[in-house]
């Protein structure tokens, strides 16, 4: 996967490098190589010697345990013995489900003479960058840096002491299209290393300088409201009309964008801003992009019409599509968004739960070798399995020719495979066919519904089963909003099942978190984003179900990560606890990328818990964030959205709605619902039961609420702004307007 960077490259850095080592610096891959062959990752057995990788629980590392090179995991024992020999490091950081990971390892490491050179002048290392991205921030960071992008697999040639003099991405096995092949490039550094050391030493004195020069933020002032209008006018000229979403190709859904466009929706009333959103769901939806035979995202799409995907599927991805297309059913009313929240969570509760519980962390994009070919289908596969004439509807609505429209240069790949898309919504294509939608609809889903029984058969892509916090985290938060939003209890309990699947095994005995959890074991050390997508996840499940353990437990991982993550210089969260391993640089990160940052999703969860508890320390903390990063965020605000979307909730009024009453009882039930179904982003909702023992646990830590109570036996509403409360009322349409309105007008 090829990423872009934000970062400028410096041009003596890069001449330096090139100039020592190849003549000219390495560029990332900006598109597929005709001639690169793809394997299906290399599994263990009984007949093929291991290398020590064999020992360890990421499934990326145990793609490369029969790999002939000497694979060594991050560790003291690698680090030791590059010291001990004088030998430069060679460091490979990648992820199960990544595409050109597995070329790289089908094309060179399984090589046995890239082996021999890696062996015998190279201590060679393995990173997964999902278990340990705090390695991979620093590593992208000086890769972003030295070439102006970047992506993975990540190359790193650096020293025993762990400072990088050479870096890049995919490297063929030998040199092609002006890209240096391992076969030539490692020779090369090989006697750089031994012959013109100083010159290799001195450059990674001006590398680590320069990135730690990066690293370094002053906090600057605070916002005003301006910057929320420059961050919406980002968007909006990067918006593409034509088919929605930012930008041209590759296309990433980015969903933090588009719930920050919500917002700006709901405060300002710019129908444009809800076009935006509403365009890229819709088109999104109908694309390649989404699996319209089994539902759920890949991961983005390689052109700007949402029709070729990268095929690989993220855990991630999906919870933050359901966050978006939820706050979308929440704004519009429109059953549209919420038929595709359901149809994600139809899969990831599917495919992507685990037995003994948590959510599996992603799928790759390859099977049998080939990207793309589980997804894949011909006009006579779908002729085959539903019969002439429902064939001939399905192929017509989903846009299936007979060459195809999916060509992938390899083995075992068609000309005339298909990626099924809709290229009008089926209200149009019921007009055209003068039908009714709903027998349409119903014909349709037959159909898919053979057609997912059908390619059940096939051999599957690879998933990747261990459980990461920080993304369970996310998927918790996001069936929680939504089993809130839809009234679906099934998905409320999923969450709360998930959530005490990593309260239970994903926490060590002094209540800090784990990063990750697989085949009974859990283990390493967690991350800012492990807390605060948890906090996050914690604090959307207290708001569906209001039980006050999700609240407490949301509280003390917050103050944990507090405690041990918080910069006190310059305000702000870095990404690794005070007793974490030293690296390069120790990052502090706010830029939202893939999923939003830790620090972002922090700021959110302070200024929600300081209205939840009335603890205005929290609040205070918000603040520092804001300051801290605010230098670089108004560099770029539209780079921030989900650091916008906290602004959004600090800079407009906010409310605290305390509903006292019965929970079994319809008047409270209604008056929750109520508040649930509309999207209302700039409020908090606290439940106090009319049970005395139950009021004194949420008064605990709700100080605010200790003397609220039902009026005339009836559930009773309190809406407050910064704890200063409107009269109670049991009107819901009185509760709704209280929202509308500043307290002291």
């Amino acid at each position: 996967m090829i990423i872009h960077s934000r970062i400028k490259p410096t041009t003596i850095l890069v001449s330096i490098i090139a100039i020592i080592l190849m003549g000219e610096p390495l560029l990332s891959p900006t598109g597929k190589f005709a001639s690169a062959d793809t394997a299906k990752p290399t599994t263990a057995n009984q007949s093929v010697k291991h290398n020590r990788l064999i020992n360890e629980s990421s499934p990326y590392f145990l793609q490369h345990a029969a790999n002939p090179i000497d694979w060594y995991p991050w560790g003291t024992e690698a680090f030791d013995k590059a010291r001990r020999e004088d030998k430069p490091v060679f460091l490979s950081i990648g992820y199960s489900t990544c595409h050109w990971c597995h070329v790289m390892e089908h094309e060179s490491f399984s090589d046995p003479e890239v082996a021999e050179l890696l062996n015998r002048s190279f201590i060679s290392v393995k990173v997964d960058r999902e278990e340990r991205p705090d390695i991979d921030q620093v590593y992208m960071t000086v890769v972003q840096a030295m070439t102006g992008s970047g992506g993975w697999p990540m190359t790193i040639l650096m020293t025993p002491d762990k400072e990088p003099f050479y870096v890049g991405t995919y490297f063929p096995k030998n040199s092609r299209w002006g890209r240096p092949g391992l076969m030539q490039m490692l020779p090369q550094i090989a006697d750089v290393w031994q012959n013109n050391r100083q010159k290799v030493l001195a450059s990674t004195v001006e590398i680590v300088q320069y990135v730690k020069r990066l690293n370094k933020s002053q906090p600057g002032e605070g916002y005003s409201r301006q910057i929320l209008d420059q961050a919406y006018q980002a968007l909006a000229l990067r918006y593409d009309s034509d088919y929605g979403g930012f930008g041209n190709s590759p296309k990433f859904p980015t969903p933090h964008q588009l719930n920050f466009l919500l917002r700006r929706y709901y405060h300002t009333e710019n129908d444009q801003a809800l076009a935006m959103v509403e365009k890229t769901l819709v088109r999104m939806r109908m694309g390649g992009i989404y699996d319209q035979v089994g539902f759920g995202f890949h991961r983005y799409s390689t052109d700007a019409q949402w029709l070729v995907p990268h095929f690989e599927k993220m855990l991630y991805d999906q919870a933050m599509l359901i966050m978006a297309y939820t706050e979308a059913y929440q704004a519009t009313g429109k059953a549209f968004y919420a038929d595709v929240v359901y149809e994600i969570i139809t899969y990831v509760l599917r495919d992507m739960t685990a037995s003994e519980g948590g959510f599996l962390s992603a799928e790759d994009a390859d099977s049998e070798g080939v990207e793309g070919k589980f997804y894949l289908w011909t006009v006579q596969d779908i002729k085959n399995t539903l019969g002439q004439k429902d064939a001939e509807l399905f192929i017509k609505a989903f846009n299936v020719k007979d060459d195809g429209n999916f060509q992938e240069a390899g083995p075992g790949t068609n000309i005339d495979e298909n990626i099924l898309h809709l290229q009008k919504p089926l209200a149009e294509l019921a007009i055209e066919l003068k039908t009714e939608k709903k027998l349409l609809h119903k014909r349709l889903e037959d159909s898919r519904k053979k057609l997912y029984r059908e390619r059940e058969k096939r051999i599957h892509p690879f998933k990747d089963d261990k459980i990461l916090t920080d993304w369970n985290g996310l998927m918790i938060a996001a069936l929680a909003m939504a089993g809130n939003a839809m009234n679906k209890q099934e998905y409320i309990t999923a969450a709360a099942g998930a959530a005490g699947f990593i309260l239970q095994n994903l926490t060590d005995g002094k209540g800090r978190l784990l990063k990750r959890y697989r085949k009974g074991k859990a283990g390493l050390s967690a991350h800012l984003n492990d807390y605060a997508f948890m906090v996050w996840g914690l604090i959307e499940l207290y708001q569906a179900n209001f039980e006050l353990k999700y609240l407490k437990n949301a509280i003390a991982l917050n103050d944990r990560m507090l405690l041990h993550f918080w910069d006190k210089q310059n305000g702000g969260l870095y990404m690794t606890a005070d007793d974490s391993e030293k690296l390069l640089i120790r990052s502090k990160e706010i830029y939202d990328g893939a999923i939003p940052s830790g620090n972002s999703v922090a700021t959110m969860n302070l200024m929600r818990l300081a209205g939840l508890t009335a603890n205005k320390e929290y609040a205070a903390r918000a603040d520092s964030i804001l300051k801290a990063h605010s230098i670089k965020v108004k560099q770029y605000p539209a780079g921030h959205t989900q650091l916008m979307s906290a602004l959004e909730f600090a800079l407009n009024p906010s409310y605290e709605v305390v509903i006292v009453g019965n929970p079994e009882k319809k008047d409270t039930i209604s008056m929750l619902a109520a508040l649930h179904k509309p999207f209302i982003p700039q409020k908090v909702v606290i439940f106090r039961a009319e049970d005395s023992n139950s009021a004194a646990d949420i008064a605990d830590i709700s100080p605010f609420t200790r003397s609220m109570v039902t009026r005339n036996g009836q559930a009773t509403a309190y809406v407050c702004q910064d704890f200063a409360c409107r009269l109670p009322t049991t009107s819901i349409d009185q509760m709704l307007k209280n929202l509308q309105q500043n307290i002291g007008s």
